[in-house]
């Protein structure tokens, strides 16, 4: 998406900030510095190999707040949060950090990987190589990026990512965007269903964009919206293999139980 499109959206709002961010970030710890550490981690996890099994892959995310629900996780331990869901069921985690907007940080990523071996996705707004540096220091295994964002960069983007083991998750709003994924080899598509210029919710950007997935090696993950096993059994006849739920789960107070029930298992309180 051009600048001029996201003009005064959310959207737009939302990567300024991180261009400010990642500016200070850069004087304060060189790529340089970051890319040793990222050389001494672990290899990263295979994002895709988490929807492999039978049943439905849930991505469970954590995050604070966010531009449509400010009190969103208000007052919950993020990492008792991310441990909950390690606990009941979660294929993979989606740990928000951007600071400004959706109240993450690095230092809560950090603590969730140090005390889970479930592939981690670190969520924010890429729009500098810095943050895959950043994001595999940490010990991230995959990384999210925009395609309304990123535009014709996103290619070179997803390439970069790759290159430091990462794996690649693009998210899509768009008929135009999920082109634009296909035609970049993405093999990790996310269709987001919140309008990131408007924040509206419709499950109906999945039933329109799953379609253009057909007859391609793609792993499709469904995101914003879910709220129960009935979207699931929906979206994954559709070819659907994994599912990002965060919000249904946080605006419970008890993510944990929340994705047992949806899981239909029996809840793990630890």
């Amino acid at each position: 998406m051009s600048g001029h499109a996201l003009k005064g959206t959310v959207l737009e709002k939302i990567a300024a900030s991180v261009r400010g961010r990642i500016a200070r970030e850069k004087l304060r710890v060189p790529a340089e510095a970051l890319r040793a550490r990222a050389a001494r981690r672990q290899p990263a996890l295979d994002l895709a190999a988490a929807f492999a099994g039978k049943g439905p892959g849930i991505i469970a995310e954590v995050k604070l707040r966010s531009p449509s629900d400010p009190a969103l996780g208000l007052g919950l331990d993020p990492v008792a949060a991310a441990l909950a869901y390690a606990r009941n069921g979660a294929r993979a985690l989606s740990i928000l950090t951007e600071p400004e907007f959706f109240g993450g940080s690095l230092e809560i990523f950090s603590a969730v990987r140090g005390k889970t071996g479930l592939p981690l996705l670190m969520k924010d707004f890429f729009v500098d190589v810095y943050q895959f540096a950043q994001a595999r220091a940490r010990g991230a295994d995959a990384v999210l990026l925009i395609a309304a964002l990123l535009g014709k960069e996103l290619g070179g983007m997803m390439k970069e990512a790759s290159a430091l083991g990462l794996s690649v998750l693009v998210e899509t709003h768009t008929e135009a965007e999920m082109e634009a994924a296909l035609g970049a080899g993405a093999r990790l598509i996310g269709i987001n269903n919140r309008d990131l210029k408007t924040l509206e919710v419709d499950l109906a950007v999945t039933r329109r964009l799953a379609p253009m997935a057909r007859g391609n090696d793609i792993t499709l993950i469904s995101e914003s919206g879910i709220r129960n096993r009935t979207d699931i059994k929906e979206l994954a006849a559709l070819g659907c293999r994994g599912f990002l739920i965060g919000t249904a789960f946080l605006k419970t107070g008890r993510p944990g139980a929340a994705l047992a029930e949806i899981l239909g298992r029996r809840y793990d309180p630890g």
